[in-house]
């Protein structure tokens, strides 16, 4: 729907220009996913403090990489970092990037820079405000690990530091205010040649692994579950024979089963309904209940999310 006068014109005076009714299917990585009222790319700080203090509804998008857009799409602004919230600086000492930075540009600056310790970032798609957001990692360790204070601006405008702390890490999950959106992240990095010499070939082994077992090809959202206590979402998912389970448009991928792609015009609705599929399965064989990775933004049905509950 389109934006207000008001907020059109306040947009402009912060020097943004909003793009309305704008498709967001071409934005994420799934592909799937409805029209936002407006999508705004904030190139810094300043601007971004002043769009969150006009209070209208943001949505930050980002890469889009863990996203699962609605189908009737997101009302109100859906924001992406651009500019210098996409940048930043590396060195010895440690790293000060923006949130909005890609992870795999976050690793090849480190590379040419013969610096490490984001190892954690490999093979994760999206930016370092989503990674720590979600505190992202796999086997080499979490990049909460890593992070020593977070910049972020709260709705209505001000900023605020959280320390590594106040942060509390856990598996997946970040402690940041309601409405947070992380702007910088500052990092502690390896500099000893011998340890980022071998951080490094772990890294290589970690993507041609990841190259072989999942289905880069197609598009989706990557992890689609938390894995739970003592085993893998993926494995609980396989030994339910749930691999090529089809709905619509959307499959649960016959490569890795943690994976929902998109074989050509899946619906938002389409994920859910295997998402939810997969759940009740896995949980009818073994009780264990899968916990969604992915997050649900936009106008969804009220009866979608939070899930419903498991029955028996």
């Amino acid at each position: 729907m389109p934006i207000s006068a008001g907020l059109r014109a306040a947009l402009h005076r912060l020097g943004l220009t909003p793009r309305e009714d704008e498709p967001l299917a071409r934005r994420g990585f799934w592909r799937i996913g409805g029209p936002a009222d407006a999508w705004v790319e904030v190139p810094d700080e300043a601007a971004l403090a002043g769009l969150m203090a006009l209070g209208a509804p943001v949505t930050l998008v980002g890469a889009g990489s863990n996203l699962l857009v609605a189908d009737a799409g997101i009302r109100g602004l859906a924001v992406k970092l651009v500019g210098a919230l996409r940048d930043g600086t590396v060195g010895p000492d440690g790293a000060v990037v923006g949130g909005g930075m890609m992870n795999a540009v976050l690793l090849k600056r480190l590379e040419r820079a013969g610096l490490g310790g984001a190892a954690a970032l490999a093979g994760v798609p999206g930016t370092l405000g989503g990674a720590v957001r979600m505190n992202a990692g796999w086997t080499l360790g979490e990049i909460g690990d890593r992070v020593t204070a977070v910049d972020v601006v709260l709705p209505g405008g001000a900023r605020e530091r959280l320390l590594q702390d106040a942060l509390a890490f856990s598996y997946r999950r970040a402690r940041l205010p309601p409405g947070a959106v992380v702007v910088q992240v500052h990092l502690d990095l390896l500099s000893d040649p011998s340890a980022v010499a071998e951080e490094a070939e772990t890294i290589r082994a970690h993507l041609a692994r990841r190259k072989a077992t999942q289905p880069l090809d197609q598009p989706s959202c990557g992890s689609v579950f938390k894995n739970p206590p003592g085993t893998s979402a993926g494995r609980e998912i396989d030994a339910a024979g749930l691999k090529g389970t089809k709905r619509g448009g959307a499959r649960i991928s016959d490569l890795h089963a943690n994976f929902i792609v998109n074989t050509g015009g899946a619906t938002a609705d389409d994920v859910w309904w295997l998402v939810q599929h997969a759940r009740q399965v896995v949980f009818d064989r073994t009780g264990i209940q899968l916990e969604p990775e992915v997050h649900p933004v936009g106008d969804w049905p009220a009866d979608r999310w939070p899930l419903p509950p498991l029955s028996r």
